[in-house]
């Protein structure tokens, strides 16, 4: 697990560097069969090393690391129990936060968004490390790979822990993109029917693949 560890906290600081973790507010995690390597409580994700994260197995419980995983341990063992995820991201990314604690779901007004499953929802508040906030984020996140959470921050998954930090990138620049259309005006939404066109051609002309130029 030594390199999934490092990988871990490789995330974590790539994505402190990109604005969307700040001190030690967010967690990254990333799962290997039956084990999960998390950034530890109270890690500085800007400065995280493969000593700040942790590794638990699906139960919780500590296998590797002196540290104490981080307080939403059970949320992301929650995502890793639902879903094939290979890795979980939760942000307190700044547009992604704002957009949380104003909108009840983030609608689709780029088509970009529909890799993330379509309209984001918001998960209801709950103290941040409970059950209860688990749960909300766990319903939200059904049929999607990323979910916000009210007046707290987003989660995103991924097949691979590159995936889930393209995923928070992406979902922290539709949040910033439906802040900029709302100043301007009210925002176009693209509709069931636009959605679906674009969803057909992406999958007719291998739309996000590598391809060899024709010749």
């Amino acid at each position: 697990m030594t390199s999934l560890r490092a990988a871990v906290a490789a995330a974590s600081r790539q994505l402190a560097d990109a604005g969307l973790l700040v001190g030690t507010a967010g967690n990254v995690s990333a799962r290997e069969g039956d084990l999960v390597a998390i950034t530890a409580t109270g890690v500085r994700l800007g400065a995280c090393t493969e000593d700040d994260v942790t590794v638990v197995d699906l139960g919780g419980r500590v296998v590797t690391g002196s540290l104490a995983p981080t307080s939403e341990v059970a949320l992301h063992l929650g995502v890793y129990a639902d879903t094939p995820a290979g890795a979980c991201v939760h942000t307190h990314a700044p547009f992604a936060t704002a957009v949380a604690c104003v909108l009840d779901v983030l609608p689709v007004l780029h088509y970009q968004q529909l890799t993330l499953g379509g309209e984001v929802r918001v998960a209801p508040y709950a103290t941040f490390g409970t059950p209860e906030l688990a749960a909300h984020v766990r319903a939200g996140l059904a049929g999607r790979s990323a979910v916000l959470m009210a007046n707290h921050g987003s989660v995103t998954l991924g097949g691979s822990l590159d995936q889930a930090v393209e995923n928070a990138l992406l979902l922290e620049w539709l949040c910033q993109l439906h802040h900029r259309a709302s100043a301007l005006g009210t925002p176009r939404v693209l509709t069931e029917e636009q959605q679906a066109d674009v969803v057909r051609v992406a999958l007719e002309r291998g739309y996000g693949a590598t391809r060899k130029a024709s010749e």
